[in-house]
Order: structure tokens, then sequence, then C-alpha cells
């Protein structure tokens, strides 16, 4: 069988995220309503900001008739860190935005809508299929500067619910 026969999508430029304020059903997000006001911040984040991972814990499944021990799912837990851009007193006299920073502030709450293999700048669509994940934004951490490269902030992001895959089902 040929690797032709599964084609893959390149990473560059092929994830969207963006962020929300509020979600009324995490399992069908709206166009018309809640992603209606949604802060693009695909382009903030580095290459290696956006590391969602997933801890899965094991639970020991014994037997008294096996001297093999199996296993069965056990709790997990979803974490978020991210890294983005530090346009802090950029721009001269007139200071750039810096939506990253001035969205994710700390204590505060929201929905990152994430959409993966389209490229990143093609419109939400009805029947994308996307990744709500609940957060809680934790402090800034101003990270250190390194020798050719640009200034970053790094934060944690509490995930306080169920992270979703879902489908945009409403189109207005």
């Amino acid at each position: 069988m040929a690797i032709a026969d599964a084609p893959s999508i390149p990473a560059d430029e092929h994830v969207y995220i963006g962020w929300v304020p509020s979600i009324a059903d995490q399992e069908a997000p709206s166009l018309g309503t809640d992603l209606a006001t949604i802060t693009d911040l695909s382009c903030w984040f580095t290459p290696d900001g956006w590391t969602p991972a997933l801890s899965e814990s094991v639970a020991s499944d014994p037997r008294l008739c096996s001297a093999q021990l199996f296993e069965r799912p056990g709790t997990y837990t979803r974490s978020l860190d991210v890294v983005y851009i530090d346009q802090t007193n950029g721009g001269g006299e007139t200071p750039l935005p810096n939506t990253a920073k001035e969205t994710f502030v700390p204590n505060g709450e929201g929905f990152l809508v994430v959409r993966r293999g389209k490229l990143y700048d093609t419109a939400l669509a009805e029947g994308d299929v996307v990744e709500t994940i609940p957060v809680q934004h934790g402090r800034y951490s101003n990270l250190p500067p390194e020798t050719n490269s640009v200034l970053k902030i790094g934060q944690k992001m509490f995930i306080t619910g169920p992270v979703v895959e879902a489908e945009i089902v409403d189109g207005s």
C-alpha cells in the first residue's frame, strides 16, 4: 500500500484558534450567536506555543484466574500552556494592540475554539468540526529574551470543563 492512500494535511497554516467569552451549547456552536464575535488569535501563537496535552491514568484490572494483569482507562487530565508574541511597548509613538494579552486577562474565562485541517484564514463555516475548550486564564509570564527570536509571553490555560469536539451546525 502506498502512502498516497492516506493523504496528510500540513500543520503550517492549517490551525485556526479563536476565543469567545461564552458558548450556549458547546456541542453545537452557532455562527450567528456563539461565534459571531470570535477573536482570531491564530497568528499570535508561536509554532511551539500551542501545546494541548492529555494525561490518562491506568486502572488496574487484575483477575484471580490470570497471571496477566489487565488494564482499563482511568481518569484523565487535559492541560494547555500557550506562548504568544509580545508587542508590549511596540509601535513607537502609537502602541500596537496586543490582542492575545488583552484577551487572556488573568482569571478571565471563556472558550478557545480550534479548527484543524483548513487554512487558518478560511472563515469558519457551517459543517466545520471544531474543538471547544472552556478555560480560565492563568497569569502572564514574560519569557526570557532569546537571541534571534522575538519577545514572548507564556500563560497557563486552566481547563474548567469538558473539551468538546463539535460541528458548527448553524450557518446563520
